[in-house]
């Protein structure tokens, strides 16, 4: 039997699992600083949840893993966290507005596969129900910039209407019924550029003047020219020059407007906004949103009762470019690790002691020298080594070694617990 993974999935070695979860651990803090609670909803849906037609379209149902239970019930994977929240919601009319709240799993689709693309993957969402005002915009907003900012990674956010995106796709020609297909192809003017995208609307029967006006406003020097060019040419639109204003402090390389931005579900009814890192080989986008004012109203057949936003972080993507970033990743856990000197029982216990006072702690068990567990903790990069040795045990003493330093001290108990919780 040849041992393989399905295709698009993926074991995670210590070493990339470590910085996974610190990743998630900084995504956490910063949902839990904006005041988004936690919330967790199952893998598995029923397709029917999956498929409904204000749930993500079809062309992410081509995604779709798709399958029967015993029973001969369709069920689906989850392709994102949105869905499931929305029957969350619609299941609970008594849950009390706004509701905020993050929800961080894997998500699983059927898709092309590519550097920090695969069919499962994690989704880190947090989501506002319930406020139809550009500060819950403008707040998913600020919550990634809070974790781009965080994380050191150069970045850039742009932002975009869908109503004002179909309005101006709609005046320059695209026939109604084909508003979603332009849509859609707009979507992918960062994969294929200017020219490929008209390509694929011309060939879908699309007038590309639809697009080339977009385009061109797209490409003006800042924010303010962008926005007043749209104003003259299509009317204002106030959710754009109010997030402008919450906003106005953040320099435009950091959050700037694009008239040309369309993310690919059906599901978006106002803002959209995409994250992508600068000078990286991810070229994706590591984080989008945007505002889904019917979905979760559609589920209990009142549209209008439910708006929300939200904004998901793409986990595979964002640590795929902190590998490439970072000159060494962590490969253990572990801060301090106890080598015996024919002391098994005195080192144990202290080991034990160390892990009292919250520090991650290891010990020999494989009986070795001095030189191989020098090895062992140098290999996996452990910052400590303490040595249990009879002779300092009857002075009341304790060897430390900095492994990156190479530095040696004589330490008593309490001096080494203090000195490992400090490092």
């Amino acid at each position: 039997m040849e041992l393989l993974q399905p295709k698009g999935v993926r074991d995670f070695p210590p070493e990339e699992k470590i910085l996974r979860d610190k990743v998630i651990a900084l995504l956490k803090e910063q949902f839990e600083r904006y005041g988004f609670n936690p919330l967790e909803t199952p893998v598995i849906e029923r397709y029917e949840i999956l498929s409904a037609k204000y749930a993500g379209g079809t062309e992410i149902l081509k995604e779709t893993f798709r399958f029967m239970d015993q029973g001969e019930r369709e069920l689906g994977l989850r392709y994102d966290l949105t869905v499931p929240l929305a029957r969350y919601v619609a299941m609970n009319p008594n849950v009390k507005l706004p509701f905020k709240r993050y929800a961080i799993g894997t998500v699983y689709r059927d898709g092309p596969i590519k550097l920090g693309r695969y069919r499962e993957f994690y989704q880190c969402d947090c989501d506002i129900v319930g406020a139809n005002s550009a500060a819950a915009d403008a707040q998913c907003i600020q919550v990634a910039l809070g974790v781009f900012t965080k994380l050191g990674m150069p970045f850039t956010i742009q932002y975009n209407n869908v109503a004002l995106l179909k309005t101006i796709l709609l005046r320059d020609g695209a026939p109604e019924e084909r508003l979603l297909d332009a849509m859609l192809i707009l979507d992918k003017l960062k994969k294929i550029g200017e020219e490929g995208v008209v390509a694929e609307l011309e060939a879908a029967g699309i007038t590309a003047a639809c697009v080339r006006r977009i385009i061109a406003i797209a490409q003006l020097g800042t924010n303010d020219e962008r926005i007043a060019a749209i104003a003259e040419s299509y009317g204002e639109l106030p959710e754009l020059s109010r997030i402008r204003q919450l906003l106005v402090l953040v320099p435009d390389e950091k959050v700037s407007f694009d008239p040309s931005l369309s993310r690919g579900l059906a599901y978006y009814t106002g803002i959209v906004f995409e994250t992508y890192l600068l000078d990286s080989s991810i070229t994706s986008s590591v984080s989008g949103g945007g505002r889904y004012d019917r979905m979760i109203g559609e589920f209990v057949g009142r549209p209008d009762d439910y708006p929300a936003v939200g904004i998901s972080f793409g986990l595979e993507p964002i640590t795929e470019a902190l590998k490439q970033l970072a000159k060494q990743q962590d490969k253990t856990v572990v801060k301090a690790y106890v080598v015996p000197i024919r002391t098994p029982v005195e080192a144990n216990q202290l080991t034990q002691e160390l892990r009292d006072a919250g520090i991650n702690a290891d010990t020999d068990i494989m009986e070795r020298g001095i030189s191989k567990n020098l090895d062992y903790a140098s290999m996996l990069g452990i910052p400590y080594v303490v040595f249990v040795g009879r002779k300092e045990l009857d002075q009341g003493l304790y060897k430390l070694k900095d492994m990156r330093s190479g530095e040696e001290t004589m330490l008593a108990k309490s001096d080494l617990l203090e000195r490992l919780k400090q490092a």
